[in-house]
Protein backbone atom coordinates (compact mmCIF):
# COMPACT_ATOMS: atom_id res chain seq x y z
CA UNK A 1 0.00 0.00 0.00
CA UNK A 2 1.66 3.28 -1.13
CA UNK A 3 2.36 5.95 1.59
CA UNK A 4 0.25 8.81 1.82
CA UNK A 5 2.53 12.16 2.38
CA UNK A 6 1.91 15.78 2.54
CA UNK A 7 4.13 18.44 2.07
CA UNK A 8 3.98 21.83 3.86
CA UNK A 9 5.32 24.83 3.48
CA UNK A 10 4.83 28.76 2.32
CA UNK A 11 8.14 28.70 0.30
CA UNK A 12 7.05 27.46 -3.50
CA UNK A 13 10.63 26.61 -4.51
CA UNK A 14 11.13 24.98 -1.41
CA UNK A 15 7.93 22.47 -1.52
CA UNK A 16 8.30 22.39 -5.38
CA UNK A 17 11.76 20.60 -4.86
CA UNK A 18 10.59 18.98 -1.61
CA UNK A 19 7.14 17.82 -3.93
CA UNK A 20 9.70 16.56 -6.15
CA UNK A 21 11.92 14.63 -4.48
CA UNK A 22 8.84 13.03 -2.34
CA UNK A 23 7.46 11.85 -5.57
CA UNK A 24 10.74 9.29 -6.32
CA UNK A 25 10.63 7.40 -3.18
CA UNK A 26 9.38 4.01 -3.25
CA UNK A 27 5.63 3.55 -2.94
CA UNK A 28 5.14 6.92 -1.95
CA UNK A 29 2.30 8.81 -2.85
CA UNK A 30 2.72 12.78 -2.36
CA UNK A 31 -0.33 14.82 -1.80
CA UNK A 32 -1.12 18.65 -3.44
CA UNK A 33 0.94 20.25 -1.25
CA UNK A 34 -0.42 22.99 1.32
CA UNK A 35 1.09 26.22 1.72
CA UNK A 36 -0.42 27.42 5.33
CA UNK A 37 -0.73 26.11 8.71
CA UNK A 38 -4.62 27.04 8.71
CA UNK A 39 -5.28 24.56 5.39
CA UNK A 40 -2.94 22.30 6.55
CA UNK A 41 -5.23 21.47 9.96
CA UNK A 42 -8.05 22.02 8.38
CA UNK A 43 -7.57 19.84 5.94
CA UNK A 44 -6.43 17.32 8.12
CA UNK A 45 -9.74 17.89 10.16
CA UNK A 46 -11.85 17.33 7.12
CA UNK A 47 -10.28 13.94 6.55
CA UNK A 48 -10.48 12.86 10.13
CA UNK A 49 -13.99 13.72 10.09
CA UNK A 50 -14.22 11.09 7.46
CA UNK A 51 -12.44 7.90 8.84
CA UNK A 52 -8.64 8.14 10.09
CA UNK A 53 -7.71 5.84 7.62
CA UNK A 54 -8.78 9.16 5.04
CA UNK A 55 -5.30 10.53 6.96
CA UNK A 56 -1.86 10.74 5.08
CA UNK A 57 0.75 8.63 6.99
CA UNK A 58 3.22 11.57 7.01
CA UNK A 59 3.04 15.16 6.85
CA UNK A 60 6.37 17.07 5.97
CA UNK A 61 6.61 20.57 7.33
CA UNK A 62 9.12 23.16 5.85
CA UNK A 63 10.13 25.42 8.58
CA UNK A 64 9.36 28.16 6.35
CA UNK A 65 5.59 28.09 7.21
CA UNK A 66 2.42 30.43 8.64
CA UNK A 67 1.66 32.26 10.27
CA UNK A 68 1.15 29.40 12.84
CA UNK A 69 5.43 28.63 13.54
CA UNK A 70 6.31 25.56 12.50
CA UNK A 71 7.28 23.75 15.85
CA UNK A 72 3.63 25.17 17.56
CA UNK A 73 2.03 23.73 14.32
CA UNK A 74 3.94 20.48 14.60
CA UNK A 75 2.16 20.59 18.36
CA UNK A 76 -1.28 20.98 17.13
CA UNK A 77 -1.22 18.14 14.66
CA UNK A 78 0.14 15.75 16.77
CA UNK A 79 -2.39 16.70 19.84
CA UNK A 80 -5.05 16.93 16.98
CA UNK A 81 -4.39 13.60 14.63
CA UNK A 82 -1.95 11.14 17.12
CA UNK A 83 -1.90 8.79 13.92
CA UNK A 84 -0.20 10.80 11.85
CA UNK A 85 3.79 10.91 11.43
CA UNK A 86 5.12 14.68 11.50
CA UNK A 87 8.90 15.18 9.78
CA UNK A 88 10.38 18.19 10.38
CA UNK A 89 12.39 20.15 7.31
CA UNK A 90 15.04 22.61 8.22
CA UNK A 91 18.30 24.18 7.72
CA UNK A 92 18.99 24.12 11.27
CA UNK A 93 20.14 20.47 12.16
CA UNK A 94 21.15 21.43 15.83
CA UNK A 95 20.50 19.45 19.13
CA UNK A 96 18.49 22.20 20.48
CA UNK A 97 16.51 22.20 17.54
CA UNK A 98 15.75 18.45 17.04
CA UNK A 99 15.20 18.12 20.93
CA UNK A 100 12.58 20.86 20.20
CA UNK A 101 10.98 18.81 17.89
CA UNK A 102 10.55 16.09 19.28
CA UNK A 103 9.20 17.53 22.32
CA UNK A 104 6.76 19.06 19.82
CA UNK A 105 5.63 16.12 18.65
CA UNK A 106 7.89 15.56 15.48
CA UNK A 107 8.67 11.83 14.79
CA UNK A 108 11.49 12.95 12.67
CA UNK A 109 13.92 15.63 11.61
CA UNK A 110 14.95 16.08 8.00
CA UNK A 111 18.21 18.75 7.04
CA UNK A 112 18.64 20.59 4.08
CA UNK A 113 19.82 21.08 1.74
CA UNK A 114 17.71 17.89 1.10
CA UNK A 115 19.37 14.47 0.85
CA UNK A 116 17.27 11.57 -1.09
CA UNK A 117 19.18 8.65 1.20
CA UNK A 118 17.91 10.89 4.37
CA UNK A 119 14.52 12.00 3.14
CA UNK A 120 13.78 8.59 2.03
CA UNK A 121 15.10 6.65 5.48
CA UNK A 122 13.10 9.04 7.55
CA UNK A 123 9.63 8.85 5.88
CA UNK A 124 9.88 5.40 5.57
CA UNK A 125 10.41 4.97 9.41
CA UNK A 126 7.26 7.58 10.25
CA UNK A 127 5.61 5.64 7.86
CA UNK A 128 5.91 2.54 9.51
CA UNK A 129 5.37 3.76 12.90
CA UNK A 130 1.95 5.79 11.92
CA UNK A 131 0.49 2.51 10.55
CA UNK A 132 1.73 0.37 13.25
CA UNK A 133 -0.30 2.99 15.74
CA UNK A 134 -3.48 2.94 13.54
CA UNK A 135 -3.07 -1.11 13.30
CA UNK A 136 -2.58 -0.88 17.65
CA UNK A 137 -5.36 1.30 17.91
CA UNK A 138 -7.72 -0.12 15.76
CA UNK A 139 -11.35 1.24 15.75
CA UNK A 140 -10.11 3.64 18.44
CA UNK A 141 -7.98 5.51 16.30
CA UNK A 142 -11.33 7.05 14.87
CA UNK A 143 -11.77 8.86 19.03
CA UNK A 144 -8.52 10.03 18.96
CA UNK A 145 -7.54 11.58 15.26
CA UNK A 146 -11.23 13.05 14.91
CA UNK A 147 -11.30 16.87 14.62
CA UNK A 148 -12.33 17.70 18.19
CA UNK A 149 -14.44 19.80 19.66
CA UNK A 150 -15.58 23.12 18.29
CA UNK A 151 -14.37 26.13 19.11
CA UNK A 152 -16.05 29.69 18.94
CA UNK A 153 -14.76 32.94 19.83
CA UNK A 154 -16.15 35.91 20.71
CA UNK A 155 -14.82 38.65 20.24
CA UNK A 156 -15.76 42.88 20.82
CA UNK A 157 -15.73 45.41 18.73
CA UNK A 158 -15.51 47.85 21.54
CA UNK A 159 -16.26 47.25 25.06
CA UNK A 160 -20.03 47.12 26.42
CA UNK A 161 -21.28 45.79 23.64
CA UNK A 162 -22.64 42.30 24.89
CA UNK A 163 -19.49 40.03 24.10
CA UNK A 164 -19.03 38.28 27.72
CA UNK A 165 -22.76 37.87 27.79
CA UNK A 166 -23.48 36.71 24.35
CA UNK A 167 -20.55 34.09 24.78
CA UNK A 168 -21.63 32.87 28.58
CA UNK A 169 -25.48 32.36 26.94
CA UNK A 170 -23.97 30.15 23.97
CA UNK A 171 -21.95 28.26 26.59
CA UNK A 172 -24.77 27.65 28.96
CA UNK A 173 -27.09 26.84 25.72
CA UNK A 174 -24.56 24.10 24.52
CA UNK A 175 -24.01 22.89 28.03
CA UNK A 176 -28.17 22.58 28.48
CA UNK A 177 -28.20 20.57 25.16
CA UNK A 178 -26.07 17.75 26.14
CA UNK A 179 -22.96 18.91 24.85
CA UNK A 180 -19.31 18.60 27.28
CA UNK A 181 -19.01 22.41 27.32
CA UNK A 182 -15.88 24.81 28.46
CA UNK A 183 -16.17 28.24 28.74
CA UNK A 184 -12.74 30.21 28.53
CA UNK A 185 -12.00 34.24 29.70
CA UNK A 186 -9.32 35.02 27.71
CA UNK A 187 -10.10 38.68 27.89
CA UNK A 188 -6.72 38.53 30.32
CA UNK A 189 -6.74 41.84 31.66
CA UNK A 190 -10.32 42.79 32.06
CA UNK A 191 -12.37 39.54 32.07
CA UNK A 192 -15.90 39.43 33.81
CA UNK A 193 -17.23 36.19 33.42
CA UNK A 194 -16.42 35.07 37.18
CA UNK A 195 -18.19 38.32 38.22
CA UNK A 196 -21.22 37.69 36.07
CA UNK A 197 -21.46 33.91 37.32
CA UNK A 198 -21.11 34.92 40.71
CA UNK A 199 -17.55 32.36 40.56
CA UNK A 200 -14.97 33.08 43.53
CA UNK A 201 -11.48 31.14 42.26
CA UNK A 202 -7.98 30.80 42.47
CA UNK A 203 -6.74 29.14 39.46
CA UNK A 204 -6.79 30.67 35.93
CA UNK A 205 -5.73 30.50 32.79
CA UNK A 206 -2.21 32.32 33.62
CA UNK A 207 -1.44 29.23 35.74
CA UNK A 208 -1.58 27.15 32.98
CA UNK A 209 0.57 29.66 30.87
CA UNK A 210 4.57 28.27 31.99
CA UNK A 211 3.02 24.40 31.64
CA UNK A 212 4.55 22.86 27.84
CA UNK A 213 2.43 19.77 28.23
CA UNK A 214 -1.12 20.28 29.53
CA UNK A 215 -2.67 16.87 30.19
CA UNK A 216 -5.90 16.18 30.96
CA UNK A 217 -5.07 16.05 34.93
CA UNK A 218 -3.52 19.39 34.33
CA UNK A 219 -6.45 20.95 32.87
CA UNK A 220 -9.09 19.61 35.28
CA UNK A 221 -7.09 20.97 37.69
CA UNK A 222 -7.51 24.71 36.41
CA UNK A 223 -10.77 24.47 35.80
CA UNK A 224 -13.66 25.67 37.85
CA UNK A 225 -16.87 23.39 37.66
CA UNK A 226 -19.38 25.56 37.26
CA UNK A 227 -23.26 24.73 38.98
CA UNK A 228 -24.41 24.68 35.22
CA UNK A 229 -22.00 22.33 34.41
CA UNK A 230 -19.83 24.39 32.72
CA UNK A 231 -16.07 23.98 32.76
CA UNK A 232 -14.76 27.41 33.44
CA UNK A 233 -11.07 28.44 32.79
CA UNK A 234 -10.77 32.08 34.10
CA UNK A 235 -9.10 35.09 33.72
CA UNK A 236 -6.53 36.10 36.19
CA UNK A 237 -7.77 37.91 39.06
CA UNK A 238 -4.87 40.05 39.22
CA UNK A 239 -4.76 41.80 35.58
CA UNK A 240 -1.16 42.25 34.84
CA UNK A 241 -0.89 38.52 35.37
CA UNK A 242 -2.43 38.39 31.53
CA UNK A 243 0.69 39.11 30.08
CA UNK A 244 1.99 35.80 30.90
CA UNK A 245 -0.18 34.07 28.51
CA UNK A 246 1.27 34.26 25.30
CA UNK A 247 -0.12 33.26 21.80
CA UNK A 248 2.20 29.96 21.88
CA UNK A 249 0.22 29.74 25.62
CA UNK A 250 -2.83 30.01 24.20
CA UNK A 251 -2.67 27.65 20.98
CA UNK A 252 -1.35 25.17 23.11
CA UNK A 253 -4.80 25.63 25.82
CA UNK A 254 -6.81 25.20 22.55
CA UNK A 255 -5.79 22.03 21.53
CA UNK A 256 -6.21 20.87 24.83
CA UNK A 257 -9.66 21.90 25.18
CA UNK A 258 -10.46 20.97 21.87
CA UNK A 259 -9.54 17.61 22.23
CA UNK A 260 -11.56 17.11 26.19
CA UNK A 261 -14.76 19.56 25.38
CA UNK A 262 -17.30 18.78 22.54
CA UNK A 263 -17.88 22.67 22.46
CA UNK A 264 -15.36 25.34 23.46
CA UNK A 265 -16.56 29.15 23.85
CA UNK A 266 -13.85 31.70 24.44
CA UNK A 267 -14.36 35.40 25.09
CA UNK A 268 -11.65 37.33 23.93
CA UNK A 269 -13.46 40.78 25.10
CA UNK A 270 -12.54 43.95 22.80
CA UNK A 271 -8.67 44.43 22.98
CA UNK A 272 -6.37 42.39 20.63
CA UNK A 273 -3.41 40.45 22.30
CA UNK A 274 -1.13 37.51 21.16
CA UNK A 275 -3.44 35.39 23.18
CA UNK A 276 -6.83 36.37 22.05
CA UNK A 277 -5.34 36.40 18.02
CA UNK A 278 -4.14 33.15 18.41
CA UNK A 279 -7.39 31.58 19.63
CA UNK A 280 -9.38 33.66 16.67
CA UNK A 281 -6.95 32.00 14.10
CA UNK A 282 -7.52 28.35 15.49
CA UNK A 283 -11.38 28.81 16.05
CA UNK A 284 -14.13 27.04 14.02
CA UNK A 285 -16.22 30.20 14.56
CA UNK A 286 -15.05 33.46 14.94
CA UNK A 287 -18.09 35.91 16.29
CA UNK A 288 -17.48 39.89 16.66
CA UNK A 289 -20.24 41.39 18.10
CA UNK A 290 -21.52 44.84 17.42
CA UNK A 291 -24.38 47.11 18.01
CA UNK A 292 -26.48 48.94 15.72
CA UNK A 293 -24.81 52.21 16.32
CA UNK A 294 -22.36 54.32 14.27
CA UNK A 295 -19.54 54.09 16.32
CA UNK A 296 -19.38 50.02 17.13
CA UNK A 297 -19.59 49.57 13.41
CA UNK A 298 -16.83 51.42 12.82
CA UNK A 299 -14.93 50.13 15.18
CA UNK A 300 -16.03 46.47 13.52
CA UNK A 301 -14.76 47.49 10.71
CA UNK A 302 -11.60 48.27 12.24
CA UNK A 303 -11.21 44.96 13.81
CA UNK A 304 -12.27 43.23 10.73
CA UNK A 305 -9.00 44.93 8.64
CA UNK A 306 -6.77 44.16 11.45
CA UNK A 307 -7.64 40.80 11.96
CA UNK A 308 -7.27 40.61 7.74
CA UNK A 309 -3.89 42.99 7.83
CA UNK A 310 -2.31 40.26 10.30
CA UNK A 311 -3.42 37.28 9.37
CA UNK A 312 -5.53 36.49 11.83
CA UNK A 313 -8.71 35.84 10.22
CA UNK A 314 -10.22 36.80 6.83
CA UNK A 315 -13.47 39.26 6.64
CA UNK A 316 -15.55 36.46 4.72
CA UNK A 317 -14.46 33.97 7.68
CA UNK A 318 -15.85 36.03 10.85
CA UNK A 319 -18.94 36.30 11.45
CA UNK A 320 -20.52 39.17 13.14
CA UNK A 321 -23.72 39.52 15.52
CA UNK A 322 -25.85 42.49 15.69
CA UNK A 323 -26.84 43.03 20.10
CA UNK A 324 -29.16 45.77 21.06
CA UNK A 325 -31.53 45.52 17.80
CA UNK A 326 -34.38 47.29 16.50
CA UNK A 327 -36.70 47.78 14.34
CA UNK A 328 -36.46 51.36 14.36
CA UNK A 329 -32.91 51.51 14.59
CA UNK A 330 -31.64 53.37 11.47
CA UNK A 331 -28.40 50.83 10.97
CA UNK A 332 -30.10 47.71 10.46
CA UNK A 333 -27.75 43.99 10.35
CA UNK A 334 -27.24 43.71 6.31
CA UNK A 335 -26.34 47.16 6.25
CA UNK A 336 -23.41 45.93 8.74
CA UNK A 337 -22.55 43.43 7.27
CA UNK A 338 -21.98 45.24 3.83
CA UNK A 339 -19.76 47.91 5.91
CA UNK A 340 -17.39 45.09 7.73
CA UNK A 341 -17.46 42.62 4.71
CA UNK A 342 -17.92 39.35 6.96
CA UNK A 343 -20.88 36.78 7.23
CA UNK A 344 -23.92 37.85 9.42
CA UNK A 345 -25.58 35.87 11.95
CA UNK A 346 -29.16 35.62 10.72
CA UNK A 347 -30.34 35.66 14.45
CA UNK A 348 -30.17 39.22 15.84
CA UNK A 349 -29.95 40.52 19.97
CA UNK A 350 -33.01 42.43 20.64
CA UNK A 351 -32.27 45.47 22.67
CA UNK A 352 -34.11 44.54 26.05
CA UNK A 353 -31.50 45.68 28.96
CA UNK A 354 -34.67 45.80 31.42
CA UNK A 355 -34.87 41.95 31.50
CA UNK A 356 -30.98 41.70 32.31
CA UNK A 357 -30.44 44.05 35.03
CA UNK A 358 -31.47 41.96 37.82
CA UNK A 359 -29.14 39.41 37.02
CA UNK A 360 -26.22 41.18 36.16
CA UNK A 361 -26.28 43.08 39.06
CA UNK A 362 -27.11 39.74 40.85
CA UNK A 363 -23.74 38.28 39.30
CA UNK A 364 -26.16 34.88 38.37
CA UNK A 365 -26.85 35.90 34.34
CA UNK A 366 -27.18 31.64 34.18
CA UNK A 367 -30.60 32.24 36.14
CA UNK A 368 -31.78 34.86 33.34
CA UNK A 369 -35.67 33.95 33.01
CA UNK A 370 -36.57 31.20 30.11
CA UNK A 371 -38.89 33.73 28.98
CA UNK A 372 -36.57 36.30 27.99
CA UNK A 373 -36.21 37.40 24.16
CA UNK A 374 -32.76 38.19 24.90
CA UNK A 375 -31.79 34.46 26.42
CA UNK A 376 -34.14 32.98 23.62
CA UNK A 377 -32.00 34.90 20.75
CA UNK A 378 -28.52 34.07 22.12
CA UNK A 379 -29.51 30.31 22.34
CA UNK A 380 -31.25 30.69 19.35
CA UNK A 381 -27.61 31.57 18.02
CA UNK A 382 -26.41 28.92 19.32
CA UNK A 383 -28.26 26.18 17.38
CA UNK A 384 -27.60 28.60 14.36
CA UNK A 385 -24.05 27.99 14.88
CA UNK A 386 -24.44 23.75 15.11
CA UNK A 387 -23.85 24.11 19.70
CA UNK A 388 -26.57 22.73 20.35
CA UNK A 389 -27.70 19.06 20.24
CA UNK A 390 -30.46 18.95 16.83
CA UNK A 391 -32.56 16.58 18.78
CA UNK A 392 -33.10 18.72 22.34
CA UNK A 393 -32.42 21.87 20.94
CA UNK A 394 -35.77 22.27 19.33
CA UNK A 395 -37.15 21.49 22.50
CA UNK A 396 -35.14 22.70 25.08
CA UNK A 397 -36.25 25.24 27.81
CA UNK A 398 -35.55 28.91 27.29
CA UNK A 399 -34.27 28.08 23.30
CA UNK A 400 -37.52 29.88 22.40
CA UNK A 401 -36.62 28.91 18.59
CA UNK A 402 -34.37 25.68 18.62
CA UNK A 403 -31.58 25.81 15.87
CA UNK A 404 -31.88 27.36 13.08
CA UNK A 405 -29.40 25.48 11.02
CA UNK A 406 -25.94 24.06 11.44
CA UNK A 407 -23.09 26.39 10.15
CA UNK A 408 -20.91 25.12 7.93
CA UNK A 409 -17.51 24.59 9.40
CA UNK A 410 -15.27 26.50 6.95
CA UNK A 411 -13.37 25.27 4.13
Amino acid sequence: MPTRILPAGADPDAVRSLTTLLSQLPDAEPQPPVTDSTQLVDGLARLAAESVDELPEVVVVHERIGPVPALELIREVALRFPAVGVILVTTDASPGLFAAAMDSGARGLVALPLSYEELANRVQAVAQWSTGVRRHLGHGAELLAGAGGTVVTVSGAKGGVGATLTAIQLALAAQASGRATALVDLDLQTGDIASYLDVQFRRSVADLAAITDISPRVLADAVFRHDTGLALLLAPGEGERGEEVTDRAARQLVSALRSRYEVVVIDCGAQLGGAGAAAVEMADTALLVTTPDVIAVRAAKRTVRMWDRLQVRKAEETTVVVNRHTRSTEIQPALVQRITGTALARTAVPANFRELQGVVDAGRVHELDAKSTVKQALWALAGELGLVKAAEGASHRGSGRGPVSLRRRKE
